[in-house]
């Protein structure tokens, strides 16, 4: 959870997307809709649309498919347990997830429904190739079935005897049923995997294929007798039975693009990218492409696959009661930061744990301390010492004093590249976190309040505040996948103007270095992620000032102490959230400090005649945190920030990089 984290140089050096051309088809799972939308739905749609959204960044033509999966046994009984008939329930949770998307800024193209006709018509075809191939046989079978993933197993796929998805022992029944020969496609899908070695990816997930396709792999049961269910597809050979699920749910991939003569099928299936958890890679990574294999059908680029969110430590599971609704979530803390938080916490392929204490943790360090803070405080010096307007850089001071940040651009717009193409998302966004902290640190070493004091200097205060206002342009390009709105917000504040016929600006149009137009009037702005209030805290006996801040005579050492007594001081890195000056105390600013507690501390710090409020907002601190609290000028004081003196000017200690507010000093 440490947004200093550093990607420099960590990031992969193959990119992991490659397309037919220039075309790519990213892909849902199609949800079943036995159960309401909840956070693991909303995490596989997000990475998505984050995952399409970039594409479209890099000048690929990108076709986004979601939608749900609506035929089955489970269905039959949620709408049974509801008193309504499957069409009815299937129409009403089907649109819940539909209505969802919007709401959380999904940006597809299309929605699928398995009861659409047009998808039925596809998978009666698909369903009458492998038939006629000879890859499809009946045969009487007996085996343990399991009711609630509405397949048979293997002995050796259960765990101590039940079901490992679901924990219940399976039934044995036997029945006849049709099967598909895809035992027939073993070696081929094991030589596949070995030769295309990011097919399954990350190589975790792989390795999980090639483990199971170890063992000799069964025949597959494609359909369900109407005796006991009749809520599915009908085989379009034998009016007696419906259509397995997954036989029926994997096909709509291609029914969703006109398969077999479609024009949306002709263009992006080469560049299909399917995005599935971690529970249904065995459909997706042995099911599917044997299936496309047997119909003579092209098979898929790439299939990626993430972990599980656990709540407050477990699985997410509908009996324990833990399933997150993303709706109540993004209604309590705000649709980007939502966003963000989902992909800046799960490192792709693992598990993640979501916590409200995580989620607000994330909001009030990432988004309001770092981003936010850095957004406000370099517009409060644009306004405060250009009236408001973008002023022109003069490239020589750039040159001879080293003042350009278009450096760090290039390179985070590289690392930020790498990472996204790699589907390391959060790396992506540590890229950019770790831009804005050079931010904060090139704001500290320019120290503008000091130039704009020097007339003289106008012309290189000029060039600090173009040069931030430049990297601000860049920073809300970026976070454009993930936060679309915060993105358009920034934009609009900073005076730019879409791009024409698309909401977005190309990966290669971010760059190059002076875009911003001298003269542009930017807005001013309120807090882009205002701060989640929590509990209060009692934060008596907690902090002082710093009294003494300027030693007059630094050559006059104070008496020795031990390592012992030094010990005793409590030395953290805190960010500062707010500051405002103190009435009739022209040295005194009243600071809130963020130390990684439930509530920022209120310190008094010495230090208004060197910096002003704007200027300290945002920037991470060290702070004496256990010095006896104090009150000054009618306002308490728990707490010291610590700075040097230097010819009458205070320079305050800061952090080098950013790090965790609340990180000990040693």
């Amino acid at each position: 959870m440490n947004s200093s984290e550093s990607v420099r140089g960590k990031v992969s050096k193959n990119s992991q997307i490659s397309t037919n051309g220039n075309t790519v088809f990213f892909t849902t799972p199609i949800y079943y809709v036995n159960a309401k939308p909840h956070l693991g739905h909303a995490y596989t749609t997000i990475t998505v649309d984050v995952a399409a959204r970039y594409s479209r960044m890099c000048g690929r033509e990108t076709y986004f498919l979601t939608g749900t999966d609506e035929h089955g046994d489970k269905i039959v009984e949620a709408a049974e347990r509801q008193n309504k008939s499957p069409k009815v329930y299937t129409d009403e949770i089907s649109a819940l997830f539909k209505n969802l998307w919007p709401k959380l800024n999904i940006s597809n193209n299309d929605f699928i429904r398995t009861t659409n006709p047009a998808h039925i018509k596809i998978v009666e075809n698909l369903l009458t190739r492998i038939y006629e191939s000879g890859d499809i046989y009946f045969s009487e079978y007996e085996g343990i079935y399991c009711f609630g993933c509405e397949r048979f197993y293997q002995e050796r796929e259960l765990v101590d005897g039940k079901c490992p998805d679901h924990g219940t022992e399976p039934k044995k029944i036997k029945e006849a049923n049709y099967f598909f020969s895809m035992s027939k496609y073993q070696d081929w899908l094991i030589d596949h995997i070995k030769q295309n070695p990011d097919f399954i990816r990350p190589e975790r997930y792989r390795n999980e294929i090639l483990s199971f396709l170890k063992e000799p792999l069964e025949d597959l049961c494609i359909s369900r007798p109407k005796s006991r269910l009749t809520w599915g597809i009908t085989l379009p050979f034998d009016s007696n039975y419906v259509t397995y699920v997954w036989f029926d749910a994997l096909t709509n991939y291609i029914s969703a693009l006109g398969f077999p003569d479609g024009e949306l099928f002709s263009k992006f299936w080469s560049g299909t990218q399917h995005f599935v958890a971690k529970d249904i890679i065995k459909p997706h990574g042995i099911y599917w492409p044997t299936m496309l294999k047997a119909a003579g059908i092209e098979i898929y680029q790439h299939l990626n696959v993430h972990g599980f969110w656990n709540v407050s430590g477990s699985k997410m599971s509908k009996s324990v009661g833990n399933v997150t609704d993303p709706v109540a979530v993004t209604d309590a803390y705000g649709v980007d930061q939502f966003r963000y938080f989902l992909m800046r916490e799960m490192v792709f392929g693992l598990d993640a744990n979501f916590t409200e204490d995580a989620i607000v943790h994330r909001i009030n360090s990432d988004l309001a301390n770092d981003l936010g803070n850095v957004f406000s405080r370099v517009l409060a010096m644009n306004h405060r010492y250009f009236n408001g307007e973008i002023p022109a850089t003069d490239t020589e001071i750039e040159k001879n004093k080293s003042l350009s940040l278009k450096e760090s651009a290039v390179d985070t717009i590289e690392l930020f590249k790498r990472a996204m193409d790699n589907n390391e998302f959060h790396k992506g966004l540590i890229a950019v976190w770790d831009f804005i902290g050079v931010l904060n640190r090139y704001v500290d070493s320019t120290v503008p309040w000091v130039v704009a004091k020097d007339e003289n200097r106008r012309n290189e205060l000029a060039t600090i505040i173009y040069n931030l206002m430049e990297s601000l342009r860049v920073v809300s390009s970026l976070i454009y996948p993930v936060m679309p709105e915060t993105s358009f917000k920034m934009q609009q504040i900073l005076g730019i103007k879409p791009s024409e016929g698309r909401e977005f600006k190309t990966i290669n149009e971010i760059m190059p270095w002076y875009q911003s137009v001298a003269g542009t009037k930017v807005e001013k702005t309120s807090a882009l992620f205002p701060r989640v209030e929590t509990d209060k805290q009692d934060s008596k006996g907690k902090q002082d000032c710093n009294k003494d801040e300027q030693n007059s005579n630094p050559a006059v050492l104070k008496p020795e102490i031990t390592i012992e007594d030094f010990a005793k001081i409590d030395l953290r890195v805190g960010t500062v959230i707010s500051a405002e000056k103190i009435k009739k105390a022209d040295k005194l600013l009243k600071l809130k400090v963020d130390l990684g507690e439930k509530e920022p501390r209120q310190i008094i710090a010495g230090i208004a005649k060197s910096y002003a409020p704007e200027d300290i907002v945002g920037k991470q601190v060290i702070v004496v945190a256990n010095l006896k609290s104090a009150v000054l000028m009618g306002e308490s004081s728990q707490g010291m920030v610590l700075a040097a003196s230097s010819e009458n000017q205070l320079f305050l200690a800061t952090a080098q990089a950013l790090v965790v507010p609340g990180s000990k000093v040693k």
